[in-house]
């Protein structure tokens, strides 16, 4: 062995003494490859890591120095430390919207808040600090990374999440989806999903069960609601487990839960946890689930094989558009289209914000009537007065305009209990508020719907239910952001027609059905006079909202009148 090393080492001498370049590699290697050359090599990389993080540090501490100057203009709640300010301190719960309700009664329009050197927000909560941030041009708007940035994994680049022209053009293509022409096409569809939700539940009271978890049915129903309209498609979701249902509440605590930890703000952290794992497993899910790029082309096959025989497949007697339908067949200015991808993320942030949100708005209108029976019953004398002479009990277009109490009480539902607590926003450039304040550029301004929505400067006694808040004779004086459940200016909610459609189909034909009372929470066996209301992507009830159900129509009756 020790000969065969001795022939190595005198042939490697000889090729380097040919070749001068390999003798200069073999004593850099050398050098390298020794115990000495591997601590200073070793050195060298700590040293330069640890410049980087000392850039790094310096920066987040220079921009956490010049926002803390330039928010210095609005009032600032007492933080633990400079550096964490009051990183820890929000939170999803009851206590999370009382803590809302103490910095409005204490600051009455804004303040600062800070979430360690990361996130520099102004909070605001009157409708002349909010009005400026949500009217400002879309064009120097952002979607900041701190509340949208977790929904894109999720919803993709879709007209929620894009900015800039971006989003102008996305905004053009979508609104023809949301025509009052189309919408009258869905009202049939809100009355079937409806007339399911309530066999459901005779069938459950012909079995005892009048205690019902509204959240459970509602979410199902709005679901088979929106399948309908958005992709013609008859689930049968409401009459078995939904995994996909599933899968978007687990998303949504998932979402939640990242939120609070700072460290999982980072992908490349996030996505090692368990929390991610289980994120991309619920994720996978509802990708997975009705709407995928193989159902995009199958519809775009459809269209073309119109075409080519030269008849409009959405213009036929049987044939009703649907949302991908007119996004498949929306054109820009240049004759472009959306591509699969794109109308794969508009078609899941609709399936999301089209169900979610209007079936947190549905439970918690119903929750608000069960516990005021006199306006219950008002609103059911007006539906009720508004089928008289009719052979069928169903909600058509027309009708919509003709529940004016009705319609009160679900604004003020709305107010009292919004399905989303709050918006954010970035901005280009800075921008101007009342009393010589100033959102400064990059900032994330929080606009708080619930903080606006319950503020004693704006709202009288606003944690009462009152409908006749939204009676015309009342609402002359208010200011035009004091109600703002679906936001407001160019980005805000563009289905908000569309939710307040089904909104009244689906309350007027419970009340017409049902009379509704406060029911009992198993969990805690109390009545949900006592609810406490859990903040997530959308307000619902911790342990659920239950109300109790007393039939008024005989089932037989409806049959027959439906015949």
């Amino acid at each position: 062995m020790a000969e065969y090393q001795a022939d190595l080492w005198v042939l490697l001498t000889l090729s380097l003494s040919v070749c001068p370049r390999m003798s200069l590699l073999w004593g850099v290697l050398s050098q390298v490859l020794s115990w000495t050359g591997l601590c200073q090599l070793m050195f060298l990389a700590c040293t330069g890591l640890g410049a980087v993080v000392a850039v790094v540090t310096v920066r987040l501490l220079v921009r956490h120095a010049w926002f803390t100057y330039r928010l210095s203009c609005f009032s600032k709640p007492h933080a633990n430390f400079w550096l964490l300010g009051h990183l820890g301190q929000m939170q999803c719960t009851e206590e999370g919207l009382l803590q809302v309700d103490d910095l409005v009664q204490r600051y009455t329009h804004s303040c600062s808040w800070f979430l360690g050197p990361f996130y520099h927000l102004v909070r605001l909560f009157h409708p002349d600090y909010v009005k400026p941030l949500l009217m400002a041009p879309a064009s120097i708007t952002v979607k900041d990374e701190l509340i949208y940035g977790h929904l894109r994994p999720w919803l993709g680049q879709s007209l929620l999440l894009c900015n800039g022209e971006e989003w102008s053009r996305r905004r053009r293509l979508l609104t023809p989806a949301f025509h009052f022409d189309i919408l009258k096409n869905y009202v049939t569809k809100f009355n079937t999903s409806t007339n399911i939700m309530h066999d459901k539940w005779r069938h459950l009271v012909a079995k005892g069960t009048t205690n019902v978890e509204m959240f459970d049915h509602v979410t199902l129903m709005t679901l088979d609601s929106l399948l309908k309209c958005a992709f013609s498609y008859n689930s049968n979701c409401q009459w078995s487990a939904s995994e996909y249902v599933s899968a978007l509440v687990e998303l949504s605590d998932l979402i939640i839960d990242r939120r609070q930890k700072i460290l999982h703000h980072w992908d490349w952290f996030y996505w090692k946890t368990q929390q991610g794992k289980q994120f991309r497993k619920a994720l996978n899910v509802v990708h997975r689930y009705i709407f995928t790029r193989e159902v995009v082309q199958k519809r775009r096959c459809l269209i073309s094989q119109h075409k080519n025989t030269e008849t409009d497949f959405t213009t036929a007697p049987q044939r009703k558009k649907d949302f991908v339908d007119i996004l498949l067949l929306s054109k820009d200015e240049d004759g472009q289209g959306l591509t699969d991808e794109e109308i794969q993320a508009e078609a899941n942030t609709f399936m999301f914000a089209g169900h979610d949100t209007t079936a947190s708005a549905i439970c918690w209108t119903l929750y608000n009537l069960a516990r005021h029976g006199h306006y219950q019953e008002q609103c059911r004398q007006e539906v009720m007065d508004l089928m008289q002479g009719r052979d069928r009990h169903e909600i058509e277009w027309e009708d919509l305009s003709n529940l004016p109490f009705t319609t009160m009480c679900i604004r003020e539902s709305l107010r009292l209990h919004s399905p989303v607590q709050a918006v954010t926003r970035k901005y280009t450039q800075d921008i101007a508020l009342p009393e010589d304040r100033t959102v400064p550029k990059g900032a994330i301004s929080l606009v708080s719907i619930y903080g606006t929505h319950h503020n004693p400067a704006v709202w009288t006694n606003p944690h009462e239910f009152h409908p006749l808040r939204f009676d015309p004779t009342n609402t002359a004086g208010r200011a035009s952001h004091a109600f703002i459940p679906f936001s407001s200016g160019p980005r805000n909610c563009i289905g908000q027609k569309f939710a307040l459609a089904e909104l009244r189909v689906v309350v007027a034909l419970t009340l017409l059905r049902f009379r509704l009372t406060l029911g009992v929470n198993p969990q805690l066996g109390s009545r949900s006079g006592g609810v406490r209301r859990l903040p997530q992507l959308v307000l619902r009830a911790e342990g659920g909202l239950w109300l109790q159900l007393e039939p008024l129509i005989p089932h037989n009756l409806e049959e027959c009148q439906d015949e």
